[in-house]
């Protein structure tokens, strides 16, 4: 179905905290995923957001499926690297290409149907009660998804509540998450960080470490029967081993600084 284009102008406005403050777009970074984008895109129709999406130097098959999209979706944008350069990098383009576009933060998504899109509406609610917040997705896993995948996820989550000394991060790997344009720009114009699949849980303690507060939202992730996952089990690994030793020696140097903000966080409590 061919849907008229949208942009924020056109989008209902809604008398909520935070609302003026908080005009969103979805942002899908994809990498040969051409087999399910099309059903994530038309999940999102009813979300009433403009939508980027940003092919990472995929194949021509997904390619030609993203000019069928774009094509019959007036309210999507496609952005294209001549070469894959990694999800982090993807992302990153996505993030400079809504800040151009006046849009304050991005809800993104990945492009293999593992997330429920009608979940966007609570991430959007969750932003505008916290504008300045960044919203992560607490994924609850059905049983399809792999035991040592969860098994890793688990180990993650406890090395970043160790780099950030705070239980506040849920889940750093879900790719399902509404981010602040504003605090996000500013840290990728001062710090280089990782270009595949460390910089999301990267892109998490550094905001934690700069006081950027946390919304942990649930969300129901399931593992699509067409889903392609590009996770190297050795290469990134390797990676998100490297990262979390980098974060826990960066900790290190923030330590009073981090446990006198949730010293403060409790007394405000």
């Amino acid at each position: 179905m061919s849907l008229p284009p949208m942009t924020i102008s056109q989008l209902p406005c809604v008398d909520r905290p935070g609302t003026d403050r908080v005009k969103p777009c979805l942002l899908i970074p994809i990498y040969e995923h051409g087999s399910t984008i099309r059903s994530v895109v038309e999940s999102l129709a009813s979300a009433g957001l403009p939508l980027l999406i940003v092919n990472d130097g995929s194949g021509s098959a997904t390619r030609a499926a993203l000019d069928r999209i774009a094509k019959d979706f007036g309210w999507v944008e496609v952005r294209h690297h001549a070469v894959n350069q990694g999800k982090g990098a993807a992302l990153v383009t996505g993030y400079r290409a809504a800040d151009e576009r006046g849009f304050t933060h991005v809800v993104q998504l990945d492009a293999d149907a593992q997330h429920d899109a009608a979940d966007v509406r609570r991430f959007v609610a969750a932003a505008e009660a916290n504008p300045d917040a960044l919203v992560l997705g607490q994924p609850i896993f059905g049983d399809d998804a792999p035991r040592s995948r969860l098994y890793a996820r688990k180990l993650s989550v406890g090395l970043v509540w160790l780099a950030t000394l705070s239980l506040e991060v849920r889940d750093p790997l879900c790719g399902f998450r509404c981010v602040p344009l504003a605090p996000v720009l500013s840290l990728l114009d001062r710090v280089s960080m990782g270009r595949h699949m460390e910089f999301e849980p990267e892109l998490v303690v550094r905001l934690v470490w700069l006081g950027v507060p946390v919304v942990n939202v649930t969300t129901r992730v399931r593992y699509h029967p067409l889903g392609v996952s590009h996770f190297d089990a050795v290469r990134d690994y390797m990676r998100l081993a490297w990262l979390y030793t980098r974060l826990t020696l960066g900790m290190l140097t923030r330590a009073a600084g981090l446990l006198r903000r949730r010293a403060a966080r409790r007394a405000r409590a």
